[in-house]
């Protein structure tokens, strides 16, 4: 047995492993770090593990996000507004480490701020906080494979996006700097947009995905209901939800936005992806 036999899973692989032998999906959960401040927004992520999130992607407020719509692009002008910085949300991460140590958290977000802050110096706070994985929305792996492979020795998984419009020819070095699981975009466009889950092509589409990577594929951009997650858990290994969880908030405050989890959570986790 080599020493890397005797090497725990990472978190991101044991939630994974736990979810398929339950035969369930996983649910991933959106939220802005610092939305609508520091205090409650601490709250809001110490809770979510218990109302059903599986893993926990925490954004990183940035003043131009590009791929997201109103919802998420409100929420970072909140934090921001109220003063959120990178290392206030590393700072966030480890108060979240202090009281669990097993739900995964991967951080998403933009270059820029990493850029401001020094990638070699983040990399190695985000690790040191108990982050898990990276979610970069524009650093493609043409100019990313250094990034990985400094994140890769530090434990940090490089988790890629791709979109309906991803070539099939770019798959391989795409994926190649994958770790942790895959998301996969539903549809073109910004996040938020409102509509049906993704049905239909996507059975197919996540096939073919599953011929280049053996990582879990995970699937977000328009899911907003109990309804929609259980459409995605059916051929998915996870249901990525955001802007309608960030609007939940914004619009009736965290009790309710903690009851849209409970909501998603118990139809992504059922073993039949009944939709009622």
């Amino acid at each position: 047995m080599s020493p890397h036999d005797l090497t725990p899973p990472s978190r991101l692989a044991a939630r994974f492993a736990t979810c398929q032998a339950e035969q369930r999906a996983a649910l991933v959960t959106y939220v802005m770090a610092g939305d609508p401040d520091r205090a409650s927004s601490q709250a809001l992520l110490s809770q979510l593990p218990a109302a059903g999130a599986d893993i926990i992607e925490l954004g990183m407020p940035f003043s131009d996000p590009m791929a997201d719509g109103e919802a998420i692009q409100r929420a970072g002008q909140r934090a921001l507004g109220d003063g959120q910085t990178l290392a206030g949300t590393l700072a966030m991460v480890r108060e979240f480490r202090r009281q669990d140590t097993t739900t995964p958290l991967v951080l998403m977000g933009y270059l820029n701020p990493i850029q401001c802050y020094g990638e070699t110096r983040f990399l190695g706070d985000a690790a040191a906080a108990g982050v898990d994985g990276l979610i970069v929305v524009d650093l493609p792996p043409e100019h990313g494979a250094a990034f990985t492979a400094r994140a890769r020795d530090l434990g940090l998984a490089r988790i890629p996006l791709v979109a309906p419009t991803t070539p099939a020819e770019r798959l391989p070095a795409l994926l190649a700097q994958g770790d942790g699981f895959v998301y996969r975009i539903a549809y073109n466009g910004i996040t938020g947009r409102a509509g049906n889950a993704p049905s239909g092509d996507m059975t197919s589409a996540l096939a073919q995905l599953r011929e280049h990577t053996p990582l879990p594929l995970a699937v977000g951009f328009g899911i907003r209901d109990g309804d929609a997650a259980a459409a995605v858990a059916a051929v998915a290994d996870a249901v990525v939800v955001g802007s309608a969880l960030v609007e939940r908030l914004e619009t009736q405050g965290q009790a309710a936005a903690l009851a849209l989890v409970r909501e998603l959570a118990e139809r992504t986790h059922r073993r039949d992806h009944s939709i009622e």
